[in-house]
């Protein structure tokens, strides 16, 4: 063997180690990247509870969304409704206390969604100064909204009130665990065109004046071992763009239960059509369609989804979500 040769079999073999050496380091890595990014939790007990919708068999009832969620012992309060004092009425009305309830989602900055914020704050920091402190927003939601000279975003204003009372707004760009098996998807991506909001406002954005299409609207996401349980405000990014974006972070799972508000109430018979048929491919097996999502509108999607009358309702006050026991419609919408 010539001496060029001992030479190229001996580089070879110099690769071949480095090579050996460089596929072990790779495995390791990911591995230990593996380790120290667990799967998601799953949340074992969960109940949502609507507090502001328009019917109501007790309490009031208005042209807004709350809910309150309880999940393994967390408890998270999902928009506030639009006036001052009907989530708080309602509240006492249901005999329940939020005062031990530290965190807030806003799905976006209507003031259907906001108007109670400040009133729940201030009335239960009194028992509590942790009540209510915390707010998740998605990024936008402080874009200025001008009309005709005026401030249309009142989230602006209730920032300033909001803060000084000592609470803390949370901004999110992107999706967030909350605990295990709560993830808040953020601003949702919007591949399919649903159009599920009003065509006429503006928003200020980084990039201008823009058709305000409310890119702040996120939605709360749960975990569970039946599939996901979906809690929307509006759903004004779309219900499909929304689960849509779910299914990547929980790829194979099923969509278990909608609940909350999802624009519908002027959508029509072929795009409720549309709509129903995407969702009949999330598997959904539950639905309280509350606040926008319009009174014939879950009655179409129930019998697109062939759902039996028990497991799709009109939303009211005091319904609840139970996992593992399924809708507990109320009086007037069963």
């Amino acid at each position: 063997m010539n001496a060029k040769l001992v030479y190229h079999v001996g580089m070879l073999r110099t690769l071949r180690m480095r090579l050996v050496t460089l596929a072990v380091q790779i495995i390791f890595i990911s591995t230990l990247c593996t380790a120290q990014s667990p799967a998601h939790g799953t949340v074992r007990n969960l109940r949502i509870t609507i507090l502001s919708t328009m019917l109501s068999d007790d309490g009031v009832g208005e042209w807004g969304f709350a809910a309150l969620v309880e999940a393994d012992g967390h408890r998270i309060l999902v928009d506030t409704g639009a006036r001052p004092d009907t989530v708080l009425t309602n509240v006492r009305e249901l005999n329940l206390d939020l005062s031990d309830v530290r965190e807030v989602v806003l799905t976006h900055n209507h003031a259907d969604h906001v108007g109670g914020l400040l009133t729940l704050r201030r009335e239960f920091m009194k028992k509590n100064p942790d009540a209510l402190s915390i707010v998740h927003v998605g990024k936008g939601i402080f874009y200025s909204r001008p009309n005709s000279g005026k401030e249309d975003n009142v989230m602006i204003a209730l920032r300033k009130d909001y803060e000084a009372t000592g609470g803390k707004f949370v901004e999110h760009d992107g999706p967030a665990e909350l605990f295990p098996g709560a993830w808040l998807t953020g601003p949702v991506p919007r591949p399919y065109p649903e159009r599920n909001w009003l065509v006429t406002g503006k928003v200020q954005t980084p990039d201008g004046l823009v058709e305000d299409n409310i890119p702040e609207d996120q939605s709360l996401v749960l975990n569970t071992n039946k599939g996901l349980v979906v809690v929307s405000g509006c759903g004004h990014a779309g219900v499909v763009n929304t689960l849509t974006f779910a299914e990547k972070e929980f790829p194979s799972k099923p969509v278990y239960a909608l609940v909350g508000g999802f624009h519908l109430f002027a959508a029509t018979d072929d795009q409720l059509d549309w709509t129903a048929d995407k969702l009949k491919g999330f598997g959904v097996s539950y639905l309280i369609g509350a606040h926008c999502t319009g009174i014939e509108a879950v009655y179409r999607i129930r019998e697109r989804l062939d759902l039996p009358r028990r497991s799709a309702v009109v939303g009211a006050v005091g319904a609840s979500f139970v996992l593992g026991e399924g809708i507990h419609p109320g009086k007037i919408a069963q």
